[in-house]
């Protein structure tokens, strides 16, 4: 298997990153994958995998249909380190924002520079299209996928093997993917763990090269050697589960919010157990379910949410 525990990528890169992070196309009509990362300028493993992804395939030059195309989010932050500089980037996808054409924060710049790159790749020029983001998460977690269900979505997330969360972009608005869907794009977000668990890096690469394999049928096995990232999602297809979020925990910027530590993603938690402190007073879980993205970083206006499993 190709090891990828230690990669030759210089991470310098991101401070000077391209929109564009790397196309590759065997010239054979097909789908479009198209590949977002570092939305969050604090979640860099996605834009490191992509670089890895596409030093291989040029490298190597294995056959695919269709074009694989990766690109860069926002890309101020991800030179400063921070989630954001203005406002939360994969907030501001409403229909209201792109209407307007206004460009009155630096993410709104970052958004229709991003749209203006899709737009490249149009519809009529391929057989489906397909995306991916790519993120991270501020508390300890196993990859998972967050799908919208709409379009095939849902359908197309369980042909990957990690845990799946509908409902996200159903709760929270202006989300990349809920305007990719509405535009009639088929995908899910991914997130790859921790913000700084180097393990991330590898879950995004796992799974760039598996929806390279679902959507652009490129044989892993043509590969000099089969991607180990790919192979260690794989495992993980005998525990996947579904789950459903029944509650958003949201947050306004003066809130003074602080999660009891300790919490990973998919957690079991039980009714009175005291999660985190608001504002000085005590927040007690209302459920016996499961706690989804705990709030361990300062930029942000989700709390936490609670899920259920789908049986």
């Amino acid at each position: 298997m190709k090891s990828t525990a230690k990669k030759d990528i210089d991470e310098k890169a991101l401070k000077n990153i391209p929109r564009v992070i790397g196309e590759y196309s065997s010239g054979k009509e097909g789908p479009l994958l198209f590949i977002t990362a570092g939305i969050h300028g604090n979640e860099p493993s996605g834009i490191i995998a992509l670089q890895q992804v596409f030093k291989t395939l040029n490298k190597e030059t294995p056959e695919i249909k269709g074009k694989v195309v990766g690109v860069s989010g926002n890309k101020k932050a991800l030179q400063k380190g921070v989630r954001f500089i203005d406002e939360d980037l994969n907030r501001t996808w409403t229909k209201e924002n792109i209407a307007s054409e206004n460009i009155d924060s630096h993410e709104k710049k970052e958004m229709f520079e991003i749209i203006e790159t899709l737009n490249q790749f149009s519809e009529a020029q391929y057989s489906e299209r397909y995306f991916l983001d790519c993120h991270t998460t501020s508390a300890a977690s196993d990859p998972y996928i967050s799908v919208q269900e709409v379009n095939d979505n849902d359908a197309w997330a369980h042909k990957f093997p990690t845990y799946i969360i509908r409902g996200f972009s159903d709760i929270v608005l202006g989300c990349i993917d809920h305007y990719e869907s509405r535009i009639g794009i088929t995908g899910f977000v991914f997130e790859g763990g921790q913000h700084q668990d180097k393990s991330s890096e590898m879950n995004h690469e796992g799974i760039i090269w598996l929806a390279l394999h679902n959507a652009c049928e490129l044989n892993l096995n043509q590969l000099q050697e089969y991607p180990e990232a790919a192979a260690l999602l794989l495992e993980k297809k005998q525990n996947q589960k579904t789950f459903e979020i029944c509650y958003r925990h949201g947050l306004s910027t003066d809130d003074d919010f602080e999660m009891e530590p300790g919490y990973s993603n998919f957690q079991p938690i039980k009714k009175g157990e005291l999660l985190a402190h608001q504002n000085g007073q005590p927040i007690y879980s209302d459920w016996n379910a499961f706690i989804f993205m705990p709030l361990y970083q300062k930029q942000g206006n989700d709390g936490f949410f609670v899920v259920t499993e789908v049986k």
